[in-house]
């Protein structure tokens, strides 16, 4: 029988408190930011910093999740070169890609400006490599580490992005300052870390082509997986904006950063200890059940406040807090309230999928989420109807895939 690592929690508590950090100070420069730019604007952005969220996964070829897993030091040369490499090819593909679509005059793509177009490959190397550094943090439990350079790039977002607004640079206020907050976490995490410098050239070295091949159930399963999970997430704003506009997408947008706030501030720090905890259970009794059982009934006592704030008071705060204009958020943000509550349980438990090795499973999955999703949003009419069609049918599907989950914990073959 597995038992819970004396420092599971503690650890949980490391990581919240730089977590809490890393969200807390972009959720208090809203309330400024929101009066500084218009909704539009801040749909434009969103839509950018959505290409990016999506395209850096594409980049780690989640070869970055085998960290945790092989925390040999050569190994891990080996996958931070692999990543760097991956992401500088991704990088300039998809900035063209973007220079070239623009000259379609999508209506989406019009509201987006040149420099953002521009920087888009930028964004995502810098997220994609500091995804590999986090990860790298996690395989040796340097979790306060992590946690200061979270805290770090996300303050340094927050602040460029409003001095940049305040000296009148609205077009690149908010993308400038996101990179900026980027390079500096990057900088610093790599700075109390001291990783090993990865191997870049013009191709993959025989020793990278190896690794590529002995990891390759992660760029196979996985990375499909992980990037429609990615897509999925920010397909409804991609939609919505191509519908119905930027000023749309720029109130889903906030609906969206303050509806994940709480999920990403607790789930992903919990997520961060139970990578070590459930891959320690697995290799020791063939099982993660207790840890998996455990991690669930706190992730849902967590879920509740939160979530029944939202349910009962979103349109009221979000008008105080953001402004008259932003209600209309507030209201989006109350429909999203009861997946919220799921999707902040679910979430961490995922990584159970690649300790079990079930990545087949979970992509299969997620292929029907996706489906769901696209029907959803290019088939209902109202914005509102949409919203309410999406959360319905999400959160049926996580029911599955909890119960999904806790099969793999238990190490038992689920029929897909």
């Amino acid at each position: 029988m597995s038992t819970l690592r004396p420092d599971f929690w503690r650890n949980v508590v490391t990581v919240l408190t730089g977590a809490t950090g890393a969200q807390a100070l972009p959720l208090m420069a809203a309330p400024l930011l929101t009066r500084m730019c218009t909704p539009a604007e801040m749909g434009a952005f969103s839509i950018w910093l959505s290409v990016i969220t999506v395209a850096s996964i594409g980049a780690t070829l989640r070869i970055d999740v085998t960290m945790v897993l092989d925390r040999d030091e050569q190994q891990q040369r080996l996958c931070f070169g692999v990543v760097a490499y991956s992401a500088a090819v991704l990088a300039l593909a998809i900035t063209l890609f973007a220079v070239l679509v623009r000259f379609l005059d999508l209506p989406t793509l019009q509201d987006i400006t040149w420099f953002e177009l521009l920087t888009i490959g930028v964004g995502t190397w810098l997220t994609a490599y500091t995804q590999a550094t986090y990860a790298y943090a996690t395989s040796h439990n340097e979790f306060g580490k992590a946690a200061k350079a979270k805290m770090l790039g996300a303050g340094t977002i927050a602040g460029t992005q409003l001095a940049l607004l305040a000296m009148g640079l609205s077009g690149t206020a908010l993308p400038g300052g996101q990179l900026i907050g980027l390079a500096t976490g990057l900088w610093v995490a790599r700075w109390l870390l001291s990783p090993p410098a990865a191997r870049i050239g013009l191709k993959l070295d025989t020793e990278q082509r190896n690794y590529l091949r002995k990891h390759q159930a992660f760029w196979r399963f996985s990375l499909p997986s992980s990037l429609l999970n990615a897509l999925v997430g920010q397909l409804p704003l991609f939609i919505i904006g191509l519908k119905h506009g930027a000023l749309a997408a720029g109130l889903f947008a906030l609906t969206q950063r303050v509806v994940a706030a709480p999920i990403s501030l607790l789930a992903s720090s919990v997520l961060e200890v139970f990578k070590r905890q459930s891959v320690h259970d697995f290799q020791t009794v063939g099982n993660c059940e207790e840890v998996y059982l455990a991690t669930f009934k706190a992730l849902a006592l967590l879920a509740l406040g939160p979530s029944l704030i939202l349910f009962l008071f979103a349109p009221e705060l979000f008008a105080i807090v953001f402004g008259q204009a932003w209600r209309p958020a507030g209201e989006l943000a109350r429909i999203l309230a009861p997946l919220c509550f799921l999707n902040f349980i679910a979430s961490p438990l995922s990584y159970v999928f690649f300790v079990a090795g079930r990545q087949k499973m979970e992509l299969l999955w997620q292929v029907a989420l996706f489906l769901m999703t696209t029907t959803v949003f290019m088939v209902s009419a109202s914005l509102h109807q949409s919203v309410l069609w999406y959360v319905i049918g999400y959160s049926l599907l996580y029911l599955v895939y909890l119960y999904m989950s806790y099969q793999c914990s238990q190490n038992r073959t689920v029929a897909a």
